[in-house]
């Protein structure tokens, strides 16, 4: 018997990595000869390097990269796995690793996966040395650099637990694009949202060759334009510490900024969907780094390969911290289980919680940790015997149907 584990991560609770090996376990106290393929998934926020990673048997690298403040930092990526065992002995709980990954994507190459919060994330910076006007996505451009150094030519990039407002300025100046104010002077590098309302001049020459034969997608699940009133300022920069008086100066200087790339590059990603996220980041990668914005969960299943794993499968299991009736909107469990439909796979989600108006009717049955005898605070703190537990007695319902 094949069974897929792919769950989400249980945020502030469990990795998903975590979550799949506590379900694994069990799994295997009902079919100790199964063969389980772990898979673990995100959806482009936190904990997507490390998912990713664990799913393909990848590795970690590091770099030396600026942090939002221009200090030093050490963050590191992933390189996505790129072989696999030709298959998994009985009750062996696998990483299957990638010749699904490239296969997955429908491109050769090296995939890479990078969190920008790594490098560029408002938990970087305490609260009280916050300058929202300053804070800069250059580290995020060296780690794009870093990871095409390592041998990427296919980059993931989930982009959420921005701390900036920069539209990716600060990222295109690690790729090597130059900006000039009006006097023809360099715009300091590292800019921020304070300094991009003194650009003039965009220039790309010098932008690392290598950039643009890359496959760059952005992991991003945020309608939000560039600017206006749904746009990356008022919306997201309140978050970042960010004032009513600053908030109108990053709009309008986010407006200028998108009306020179309109001029000056021919591309206009001022009211694109997604454009605004991570502070314009989402702009700045299109414009500058030829990116394009996609689907977290769709993006992570395919780069991981999670259709081919799902082939042949007599179970998926799938889960989250909580499913309610936002959850049918593009959320991991339910991509999970759209996929496994149509591989004609049955799809159990184990979640923390759930609301009454969960989306049910996707799963073959979905169970949470939380009930008439475990609090929601018990769940949280000691998730792995629950899940082991809800997920053997799906097994158990499942041989029995």
């Amino acid at each position: 018997m094949k069974i897929v584990i792919a769950p989400d991560s249980f945020k502030e609770s469990l990795p998903a990595a975590e979550v799949a090996r506590a379900i694994a376990t069990g799994v295997l106290r009902v079919c100790p000869d199964a063969q389980i393929d772990i898979c673990p998934m995100a959806d482009g926020g936190e904990g997507t390097v490390d998912a990713m990673v664990a799913a393909t048997g990848g590795e970690f690298i590091t770099a030396d990269v600026f942090d939002p403040r221009g200090g030093n930092i050490r963050a590191k990526f992933g390189l996505l796995g790129a072989s696999s065992p030709d298959a998994m002995l009985p009750g062996e709980v696998g990483l299957t690793a990638a010749t699904a990954a490239t296969e997955g994507q429908g491109h050769g190459g090296q995939i890479a996966v990078i969190e920008m919060a790594s490098a560029s994330g408002l938990g970087l910076v305490p609260q009280d040395h916050r300058d929202p006007m300053r804070a800069t996505t250059f580290g995020t451009g060296q780690l794009i650099i870093a990871a095409i150094n390592a041998g990427a030519t296919q980059i993931v990039i989930g982009i959420g637990g921005s701390g900036t407002t920069d539209a990716g300025c600060g990222c295109a100046q690690g790729l090597g694009v130059e900006f000039y104010d009006r006097d023809g002077e360099a715009c300091i590098q590292g800019l921020g949202a304070a300094g991009l309302g003194d650009i003039a001049k965009i220039e790309t020459d010098g932008l690392d060759p290598r950039v643009r034969r890359t496959v760059i997608r952005v992991a991003c699940d945020v309608e939000n334009p560039l600017t206006g009133p749904e746009g990356a300022a008022p919306v997201y920069a309140p978050q970042k510490g960010a004032t009513h008086e600053m908030v109108a100066v990053m709009d309008a200087n986010l407006s200028h900024l998108a009306e020179l790339i309109r001029e000056q590059l021919g591309v206009d990603v001022e009211h694109l969907p997604g454009a605004g996220a991570a502070g314009g980041l989402g702009a700045g990668l299109v414009a500058f780094a030829g990116a394009s914005l996609e689907n977290g969960g769709k993006i992570i299943a395919e780069s991981v390969g999670l259709e081919r794993r799902l082939h042949g499968a007599d179970l998926c299991f799938t889960g989250e911290g909580k499913i309610d009736s936002q959850s049918r909107y593009g959320k991991v469990p339910v991509r999970v289980a759209a996929l496994a439909a149509q591989q004609k796979v049955s799809t159990v989600c184990i979640a923390g919680d759930a609301t009454d108006d969960a989306p049910r009717e996707l799963f073959r049955d979905l169970v949470t940790l939380v009930d008439e005898q475990t609090t929601s605070g018990q769940a949280i703190r000691d998730p792995e015997p629950i899940l082991a537990d809800r997920a053997e007695q799906a097994m158990r319902d499942f041989l029995e149907s």
